[in-house]
């Protein structure tokens, strides 16, 4: 796991700890005793993301618990709203954080963040702005 410090807005001297997507995976927790222990810090753990129409000229950002499966009722379009409108489907961009309450800080972070802001985020980590749904 590939951990780095990230100032949060409206919480100054402190710093939280997050995962870069592009830097770790998801994957099935292991058997025995890790298991429990690996469902309890997933069960509480957050995602950031944003994703794109297919001519990415639309960024949508949201917080999550299950990223697979919310990108998922995004793609089906399951979700009445903004993604189902604009036909956001694509996933250019997440990270993953410890815990739900530190994802929802770095959510309102990235929204408040301009166009331009939320584009060097996906181009730092995805340049292609490939789909990154299928690789976790």
């Amino acid at each position: 796991m590939v951990l780095f410090t990230l100032p949060m807005l409206n919480a100054p001297n402190t710093a939280k700890q997050c995962r870069f997507a592009g830097k770790t995976s998801l994957r099935a927790p292991r058997s025995g005793a890790k298991q429990s222990q690996e469902r309890n810090i997933n069960e509480h753990q957050g995602f950031v993301y944003l994703m794109t129409n297919r001519r990415n000229n639309v960024i949508y950002a949201g917080v999550t618990s299950d990223l697979k499966k919310r990108v998922y009722e995004h793609k089906e379009k399951l979700v009445e709203g903004f993604t189902k409108k604009y036909r956001v489907e694509k996933l250019v961009y997440y990270e993953v954080f410890e815990d739900i309450e530190t994802a929802i800080l770095r959510e309102k972070q990235t929204k408040a963040g301009s166009r331009r802001k939320k584009l060097e985020l996906i181009t730092s980590m995805n340049p292609s702005f490939r789909d990154l749904y299928d690789e976790f």
